[in-house]
């Protein structure tokens, strides 16, 4: 194996900016990583060397010729494979869109080239991108390189899994709910799901979206370092006006108190001992970086999760006709759990929710005004054995409780960050920390110090 692979996105991008090493070497030496790992876990269902190779060729002529090949030059990155890229299905993990090519670039896409990063493969999903597992009809199941009896998340499962087995520095992925941070969370990775509006998308491939995911759904980065999170959110958040809803706020916001709420169990879900620990675990070490870390009971998070629900069920039955067509068992006995749970979802009962949201996020936003950070359970479970979702309902039900506040976060368009501790046993376990609406840089603060006294996140061989 390469010594390129495994290095942060921070430290191979300084390399080829300052000619230590080009762009095409990283981008062949994590090709190889891709071809000797990806037959053991599935995680890149379409790899391209020939057009990886000449955008590598792209950064280093830039750079040959004196100009600026970008804050990530020659960082490679994958693509999930629900986002348009020029010349590549869309599949979202459906036999129906096999053959659905985009002809233009979602602007995520767009601003990662733009940074200078190299796109090494595209990566699997479940089919819808509905499940915190990662199999469909047609791509196939991906294992998690950690521990193949456990899921690598959903439904950003294969980035999860491609940025843990080191097939990339950067795996882009989505989450309407948490299907950026419970992926990294199953692969012992750091993931950042920003607020709404902050980066930038649109497929082009398909019509816009239902309101519930214009509400909720949103682009982010998986990464091993949380150095790597903040240089390759950046890029990512760059403007782009074919985004109606992308905001252009600064990266950076105004001071504000180190002061931290830990919420051991938020609405009163079951944690398990391995998740508290580490819970705790995340206390002390901010503690000990100089923030101030208070047990309180935090703001309604049962509350929002049943709006996730409810949009998310809103948004389904629109297109249960296209389920119906795919014919995915997983993704119909999915979608099937989630109207149980959701309820009748008519126009009355959209209609109020929208009314409730406002007043619990006008709860989270007066709590976060005197705790600028929420500490509190990724999940409530350590990662879930493979495929635990689909074997009853009553093992949907306790995945879907365990995902609480995976569930509640997107509802209220905050972003989150799943932070990597390290492991419970042989298990993954992380953390996860809320903020404000475009309060990012004080997650990646926080995550930082939490990171700075740990275990940071290494590559493993599947």
């Amino acid at each position: 194996m390469s010594d390129l692979v495994g290095r942060s996105a921070a430290e191979l991008a300084e390399m080829v900016r300052d000619g230590g090493v080009t762009a095409v070497d990283v981008t062949r030496a994590h090709l190889d990583r891709i071809t000797a790992t990806n037959g053991a876990i599935n995680s890149i269902v379409d790899v391209f060397p020939e057009e990886s190779l000449e955008d590598a060729e792209k950064v280093d002529r830039i750079r040959a010729e004196g100009g600026d090949p970008g804050p990530m030059a020659g960082v490679p990155v994958t693509i999930k494979c629900l986002a348009d890229q020029v010349g590549h299905a869309t599949t979202n993990g459906l036999k129906l869109q096999k053959d659905l090519i985009a002809t233009e670039d979602t602007p995520v896409v767009s601003n990662l080239r733009k940074a200078g990063a190299v796109i090494v493969g595209r990566t699997n999903t479940p089919a819808f991108s509905l499940r915190w597992f990662t199999r469909n009809d047609l791509h196939g199941q991906t294992l998690n390189p950690r521990d193949t009896s456990l899921t690598p998340g959903g439904s950003s499962g294969g980035a999860s899994a491609s940025v843990a087995a080191g097939q990339c520095a950067v795996g882009h992925g989505t989450d309407i709910a948490g299907s950026i941070r419970y992926p990294a969370y199953a692969c012992g990775l750091h993931g950042l799901r920003p607020t709404i509006g902050r980066v930038p998308a649109h497929n082009f491939s398909a019509q816009d979206r239902f309101f519930g995911a214009q509400m909720m759904a949103c682009h982010g980065p998986i990464a091993r370092e949380m150095k790597d999170i903040a240089l390759s959110f950046a890029a990512m958040a760059a403007p782009d006006v074919r985004d109606p809803v992308y905001n252009p706020v600064p990266l950076a916001g105004p001071d504000y108190p180190k002061r931290v709420a830990l919420t051991h169990a938020p609405g009163g879900m079951p944690v398990v001992p391995g998740v508290t620990a580490a819970l705790e675990d995340a206390a002390a070490r901010l503690r000990d970086a100089g923030w101030e870390v208070d047990e309180v009971e935090g703001p309604p998070a049962r509350e929002a999760a049943e709006i996730n629900s409810i949009l998310w069920a809103g948004d389904g039955s629109m297109i249960r006709e296209i389920f119906e067509r795919e014919g995915d068992a997983d993704a119909l006995f999915i979608i099937k759990q989630l109207h149980r749970h959701a309820g009748p979802v008519d126009f009355d009962r959209l209609m109020k929710a929208g009314q409730a949201r406002m007043g619990i996020l006008r709860e989270w936003q007066m709590f976060m005004d005197r705790y600028p950070v929420i500490l509190c359970p990724s999940s409530g479970q350590l990662p879930f054995p493979q495929q635990m979702d689909v074997a009853s309902e009553d093992a949907f039900d306790e995945v879907f409780e365990a995902q609480l506040l995976q569930r509640a976060i997107p509802a209220l368009g905050l972003p989150g960050l799943a932070v990597s501790t390290g492991f419970a046993g042989s298990a993954p376990v992380g953390v996860q920390l809320v903020a404000q609406r475009f309060r990012e840089d004080i997650l990646i603060a926080a995550g930082t110090d939490i990171e700075a006294r740990g275990p940071v996140p290494a590559i493993c061989t599947p």
